[in-house]
This record gives C-alpha cells, structure tokens and sequence, in this order.
C-alpha cells in the first residue's frame, strides 16, 4: 500500500481512533528497537497466519526512516525447502531473544500453547514482546504492549497493520515536543 493509499485509508478512518492507537503501537515499537541493542526485530505469527506481507513494509520502512533496527527477522512455523535466505528462519530462533529484543506477534487468531510457551520464554529472558492480535486472553499478561483488533474478517487485521508500518516512521506531534523540550533543558543558556 503505498503512501497515497495510507493517507486516503487515516482519512476515512478519522474520528474512530484506530489512526490513534495505531501510532501509539508503531511508536512503542519504533522506541523499542531504537533504545534496545542491535540484536533486532523478531517476527512472528500463528501456525495458519504468517505476517510476511507486514514484515516487508517494515523493511521498507525501515529502509525510508533510516532505523536499521526496525527490519524484523521474519521466523516462520514452517520452513520450506529451498526458501531464500531471508525466510529461511524457524520458530528455534525465538529462544534466542534475550534482553535488546524486540518480538512483534501479528496473531488474527488465537495463538497456540507452543506459540505461547516460546514467547513467555523469550519474554523472561528479557526480550520485550508486543502483540497485534485479536484479543486474545492469554496474551493479557504477557505482551508488554498490545493493539487489539477484534473482528471476525481479516480485512480490518490486514488494514491496521498498513497504519501501523506506516506509523513507524511519522514522528507524533508530542515527540518532536518531546525531544525540544529535551533540547530546551540541556541548554545551559536555559537552565534555571
């Protein structure tokens, strides 16, 4: 979806607060690979969803926005013979998330306890996790950040994660406000 499309899609969808609570996830996001080590973006979906659609507009993103971080590692439940280098990783590589990573779980369904069991280890060893999902309940205690997108079509699923690639990259208002402020008080000029 390209930039004209997103525009057009915040558009139609102001006053609902979904352009809103997109952008706050993309900047949790963006804040947790940028202020973590390099040892990247990790992510994953369920066993019937695989978020490659989403992975390349964050390397994309990633790409145009100058942040490195922001390009996941796509770990794929099931790694077919042949695959290209870049979605040759498997479900193995989550237990190396550690503290300085980042696990993004795009889940439109419920994920499985398998699933569930890495991520809650990854998490313990410090990874943090966040989670687009469809809200589900086991995921309340254990995504340190969370968009909820309850529907039964996946339209909607497939349309917030455009606004959310998107929003990686856009600077809010409050944190260009932010880093002045930041710059204002570092000033010795300034300083009371």
């Amino acid at each position: 979806m390209d930039a004209v499309r997103v525009s057009a899609l915040r558009q139609s969808l102001a006053g609902t607060g979904w352009p809103e609570r997109a952008g706050e996830f993309a900047g949790a996001l963006r804040g947790s690979v940028t202020r973590r080590s390099a040892t990247g973006l990790l992510l994953v979906g369920t066993p019937q969803y695989e978020p490659w659609h989403l992975a390349a507009h964050l390397s994309d993103e990633a790409a145009y926005g100058g942040l490195p971080g922001l390009a996941p590692t796509l770990l794929r439940h099931t790694v077919p013979p042949g695959a290209p280098k870049h979605l040759a990783c498997g479900l193995p590589r989550l237990a190396e998330a550690r503290a300085g990573a980042t696990v993004l779980l795009v889940a439109p369904s419920p994920a499985d306890a398998p699933l569930l069991e890495r991520l809650d280890d990854a998490r313990r060893a410090g990874a943090v996790l966040l989670a687009l999902d469809d809200g589900d309940p086991e995921l309340s205690g254990l995504a340190h950040e969370r968009l909820t997108v309850p529907a039964p079509e996946p339209e909607p699923f497939e349309l917030v994660q455009h606004l959310v690639s998107s929003a990686t990259t856009t600077a809010s208002p409050r944190s260009r406000l932010a880093k002045l402020a930041e710059r204002l008080t570092a000033s010795p000029v300034l300083r009371w």
